[in-house]
């Protein structure tokens, strides 16, 4: 009778237990917002359920007693945690070492959740001598998800003449190199090269058969030009990127010509499968090529930032105002969020990221529409006005809050509880 008399008394205390304290069915629940999943074909009202870091359920109701934690996403968008297809994150101190272990690139997890990006692709930092270290030193070291386009040159971006030597091009090496890491590095770069030849160019394409990967060209330093058309339609194969699409032409053909119209050779180059980079940057963005490029429908196929200590405190700033630029260009809301999440996933056949689908590990980014008078720049120091600027509320990585601008997913301090830390 005394334990029948205990079963009772423990019966009636769990059936006393309020549900938020019983084991939630989901860990936190976006409710109320706006998604937008290029993927899933989803632009509406939906909440969004998160479990032990992956995406649990979606629906258009979900009720916030199953979840131990709830964020309050009304009136504002919920996407895909923003893939950023160019940036220089090999930050080191190595002196004359530029973008490859040097003071010019930016370690990504100071610079990327509070633009509500989550996953970053290195543009050619490290090359195949200097990769293993890059990985080792911030790669392993990193919250953001850090991928990354082995530079064609072994030594990677370290600027002036070692970016000049043809015989540090190794496709063999370089791709052996990728071929040990698939996922993780996921093409091949070349960059700043100035021979009037086609040699780097060329190097990088046979590493990139070689590995099966994709080729990203920073292309324009040749003396004299090389011809633009040639580089799309002769040495680039269909799905390599041409990145720096709006650059300042100096070294290159514009993409506009002197007739403020887009040349015939890069409406060829769009059909033939070139991918066209934004790649912002401090040197490779001007209005005067993309306001009539994108007024003639020459958009890109991606949208990115070329992050570096340069850029991100110049024109740039960061990658939600690269793509607020083109929202203010005049394209859509949910084709800018496709261009900066599912197609650069696709680019790099990362087909697990960008999206929300089931299962998919949950980095997503709540953002805001400021609406007012604002003012965006280019890498000349012109000024465009705009009346719309993201703005990132809330990111999760893998299912964790790693940035909340106006505590969202906090509890009020005066209700004598706090949130503990992260």
């Amino acid at each position: 009778m005394k334990y029948a008399n205990q079963a009772i008394i423990l019966a009636v205390a769990l059936l006393a237990v309020p549900l938020s304290a019983k084991a939630a069915e989901y860990d936190l629940l976006i409710k109320g917002g706006h998604l937008i999943d290029p993927k899933n074909q989803t632009n509406g009202p939906a909440d969004v359920a998160v479990k032990e870091g992956k995406i649990a359920h979606i629906a258009t109701n979900i009720d916030p007693a199953r979840a131990q934690e709830v964020v309050d996403a009304a009136g504002l968008y919920v996407v895909p945690g923003l893939v950023d297809l160019h940036t220089h994150v090999f930050f080191g101190t190595a002196e004359d070492s530029a973008y490859s272990n040097g003071f010019s690139a930016v370690p990504p997890d100071g610079f990327t959740f509070r633009s509500g990006v989550t996953t970053v692709v290195d543009a050619g930092g490290a090359g195949w001598k200097d990769f293993l270290l890059f990985k080792r030193q911030t790669i392993d070291h990193s919250q953001t998800r850090v991928l990354a386009f082995i530079n064609i040159v072994g030594s990677g971006m370290k600027g002036g003449p070692i970016e000049q030597d043809l015989n540090d091009m190794d496709p063999r090496l370089t791709a052996l190199r990728a071929q040990e890491f698939p996922g993780l590095i996921v093409g091949v770069k070349t960059a700043h090269y100035s021979g009037n030849n086609w040699e780097a160019v060329d190097r990088a394409v046979a590493a990139g058969k070689l590995a099966g990967l994709p080729v990203m060209v920073d292309f324009g330093y040749q003396t004299p030009p090389l011809p633009l058309g040639d580089l799309f339609l002769v040495h680039l194969r269909p799905g390599d990127i041409f990145t720096h699409t709006y650059s300042n032409p100096q070294n290159r053909d514009a993409l506009v010509g002197t007739d403020g119209k887009v040349q015939p050779k890069a409406w060829e180059a769009v059909k033939r499968g070139i991918v066209f980079d934004v790649g912002h940057g401090a040197g490779s963005f001007v209005f005067r090529q993309v306001v009539p490029a994108t007024r003639e429908g020459f958009h890109p196929n991606t949208i990115s930032s070329d992050l570096h200590v340069r850029s991100m405190n110049g024109g740039m700033k960061n990658l939600l105002n690269v793509m607020s630029k083109f929202l203010n260009l005049g394209l859509s809301l949910s084709d800018v969020i496709d261009k900066s999440t599912w197609a650069p996933a696709q680019v790099i056949s990362r087909d697990d990221l960008g999206h929300l689908s089931l299962g998919a590990e949950a980095d997503l980014t709540i953002l805001s529409i400021q609406e007012g008078s604002f003012g965006f720049l280019d890498v000349e120091g012109s000024r465009m006005s705009g009346t719309k600027k993201l703005e990132c509320e809330l990111t999760l990585r893998a299912g964790r809050v790693v940035w909340d601008l106006n505590g969202l997913a906090a509890k009020d301090w005066s209700n004598g509880q706090s949130t503990p830390p992260r």
